[in-house]
């Protein structure tokens, strides 16, 4: 069996730098046309200057014989300035900014810790017409890490719309019914995105029969209940729901120890793993909206060009369990299931 789609886009990405950066890129640049690159360095991408530079560095790593266009963002601080988002806004080059509540999840410490004092940026925003994406948890330690996204709805972004309900904005990685419900319940100006290894896995292959720390991300994958709703949203074609991967790669040093890195590298398997689940619920003629289209149109862009083949094997495909950096290693995602689509040609 073959699948021919729109190139597809990945509208969440986490590439790092130096040498991770190297050798994460191509694993996009090779499936997807464009892709929103997350600002979360050290030190954060916090304005126009540091994102063009950042880009420079990601296209260095992609090669000139690729077409591949990275989205940039901001990461949005208590300190951002509406200059910030003007110079952002004028530079062709930034698409978003991104809301990390303080401490949230990696190399989120710059990150807003009260969300009202950025209120007169997010309304300026949107008036220049730049996105808002959200990882929505918040971070109050009394608050079980499972219920943090359904808080944040509560707490945070439904009170945030009210205020500035001009303003676009995607959830990042929902992770729940609640997440899924919340965007379907809302007439505009929202949208989500959601991750690969949310619509495989849930809470009981990463701690079931031992702790599995290559399955540890934040947001957290939740009970099986949670997984099938997000299913039920890729699958519906609903514009509002797109990809987003979050491919957050770290070496395996830092995720197997005593306080292990959250974040899952699927950036190699992605399209194999989504052509699976959309043809285990008869809907491969939804993923092309999904992975290609529905991204594209929120965000205002064109859509790619070229075109992306998938073919059926009879037998499963195998992938590279660990990819190298440097003198280190990541591990790819383990999808727990065997995948028999396989990409065969973007072009």
């Amino acid at each position: 069996m073959k699948l021919i789609i729109t190139q597809p886009n990945d509208y969440h990405v986490h590439f790092r730098d130096g040498d991770m950066l190297k050798s994460v890129v191509p694993h996009t640049s090779g499936h997807f046309g464009k892709a929103i690159v997350m600002p979360n360095l050290v030190p954060p991408v916090v304005n126009a200057e540091m994102a063009s530079a950042y880009k420079d560095r990601i296209m260095a790593a992609v090669g000139a014989d690729v077409d591949f266009q990275p989205l940039m963002t901001l990461y949005l601080t208590e300190e951002t300035t509406k200059e910030d988002i003007d110079l952002a806004a004028e530079s062709g080059c930034v698409h978003a900014v991104k809301l990390y509540p303080a401490g949230a999840t990696t190399n989120s410490q710059s990150g807003v810790r009260d969300v009202t004092k950025v209120y007169p940026i997010l309304e300026h925003m949107a008036k220049r017409g730049l996105i808002l994406c959200v990882h929505g948890e918040v971070t109050d330690h009394e608050i079980d890490i499972f219920d943090r996204e359904a808080v944040f709805i509560e707490k945070i972004l439904a009170p945030l719309r009210e205020k500035i309900p001009d303003l676009k904005i995607v959830m990042e990685h929902i992770t729940t019914k609640n997440g899924r419900d919340y965007v379907q319940q809302s007439t505009k100006n929202l949208a989500a995105t959601i991750t690969t290894h949310h619509l495989m896995i849930n809470r009981n292959h990463m701690l079931v029969g031992g702790i599995k720390p290559h399955y540890y991300c934040l947001p957290i994958v939740k009970r099986e209940e949670h997984r099938l709703a997000l299913v039920e949203a890729a699958i519906s074609a609903d514009p509002r729901f797109f990809l987003g991967t979050d491919t957050a790669p770290h070496v395996d040093g830092h995720k197997e120890n005593a306080c292990g890195c959250a974040g899952v590298f699927n950036a190699m398997n992605t399209m194999s793993c989504l052509a699976e689940v959309f043809d285990e619920h008869d809907a491969l003629d939804k993923l092309e909206a999904f992975a290609a289209l529905n991204g594209d149109l929120y965000y205002g862009l064109p859509h790619n060009q070229k075109k992306m083949s998938l073919i059926k094997k009879e037998k499963a495909v195998v992938f590279p369990e660990k990819i190298q950096v440097a003198d280190e290693c990541v591990t790819v995602f383990d999808p727990v299931r065997p995948l028999y689509w396989n990409v065969e040609d973007v072009g």
